[in-house]
């Protein structure tokens, strides 16, 4: 006779290429036979992350999902041509992500990406993302099976979220989600109930990703939030590079915090009889994150997929899920494992 699931959430982080951090999280919490996903929200590489996984997951169980995350990153390869290759082994994370940013062709790159709209290109404009998004099997990321999918993405005339689910869930809106407006044109989604034209950017913008979608009743308690953005750099940025990415790091977790202090107050209303768990939804909070590794990777390696530093990334996802799992997974519906207040102070 087989033990109880534990059943929870997955509330996946943005982040470029260092999405690959959450495919080593993934990786290694197939390995727990006896947890369960739920439902995912997701946004940006988040999002990308949370289609494999749901469709390698309907097709082919742990398997599936495990051999479908390993195809997602493996295509991810292919989309950069600075490998560095005879630099594995020899520089640290951290230095290949400084001559990765230092680099000639990055320079040359990240300023063009200033001063030229993506709109520019005309006719020769293209989302590389785009050859991925399509190879997704949609009829399995839409199934009604376990687990439930949502994607966040920005509504560019409102400033406000749109969380796609169900069938809603296309191969645009992947790419909405996965907008960077410098980088890629806005992607216009038809609104099912106006029949408008709805222009979309980066859900972590507005969501980074969304947690309200998880607070249903009919899902569990407790939400795992894969962390990619640091919440605290301790030096001062002061390359443009590092300036920006720090302004995009600070915004993309500006709106996960809003929504953790929102729990944090749910909480207190629980725990002091002021509402009854009748009428509201008591979560736990956890995370798995890496900010030593984050603080010290760069804007670069974010926008230039290295196999390289994806391998890194993958494997400090899987020890993190590992750190995490013999630290708190008897806490997975009883507790939070972070302190919330401490997160806001």
């Amino acid at each position: 006779m087989s033990g109880a699931k534990t059943v929870i959430n997955l509330a996946l982080q943005g982040g470029g290429a260092h999405g690959a951090f959450t495919w080593g999280v993934l990786d290694r919490l197939l390995d727990e036979e006896d947890i369960e996903i739920a439902a995912i929200s997701g946004a940006s590489a988040g999002a990308l992350n949370a289609a494999a996984f749901k469709a390698g997951m309907v097709a082919g169980g742990r398997d599936g999902a495990r051999a479908n995350l390993d195809w997602l990153w493996g295509r991810m390869h292919g989309m950069g041509d600075m490998r560095l290759s005879h630099w594995v082994g020899v520089l640290e994370p951290a230095q290949v992500a400084q001559a990765i940013e230092y680099s000639l062709p990055f320079s040359v790159a990240d300023a063009w990406s200033r001063l030229v709209s993506p709109y520019a290109y005309g006719p020769f404009y293209i989302n590389p993302l785009e050859v991925i998004a399509e190879a997704l099997d949609f009829d399995h990321v839409c199934a009604k099976a376990a687990p439930e999918l949502f994607i966040c993405a920005t509504r560019v005339h409102s400033g406000k979220i749109r969380v796609f689910s169900g069938e809603e869930i296309s191969t645009d809106a992947i790419l909405a989600s996965a907008c960077l407006p410098n980088l890629f044109q806005a992607v216009e989604i038809e609104d099912p109930e106006t029949g408008e034209i709805e222009a979309y950017w980066d859900g972590g913008y507005t969501g980074n990703p969304a947690l309200f979608p998880l607070f249903d009743m009919n899902l569990p308690a407790d939400i795992v939030v894969v962390n990619i953005n640091p919440l605290e750099r301790r030096e001062v940025p002061i390359t443009p590079q590092q300036i920006q990415n720090r302004i995009n790091e600070i915004s993309f977790n500006s709106s996960l915090l809003r929504e953790l202090r929102a729990v944090n107050f749910v909480q207190r209303l629980l725990d002091e009889g002021a509402v009854s768990e009748q009428r509201m939804k008591r979560s736990y909070i956890h995370m798995i994150a890496n900010d030593e590794l984050m603080n010290a990777l760069s804007v670069a390696t974010k926008v230039v997929p290295t196999p390289y530093i994806l391998q890194e990334l993958k494997e400090a996802g899987r020890q993190s899920a590992d750190d995490f799992l013999a630290a708190h997974k008897q806490d997975l519906g009883k507790r939070n494992s972070v302190d919330l207040q401490k997160m806001f102070n």
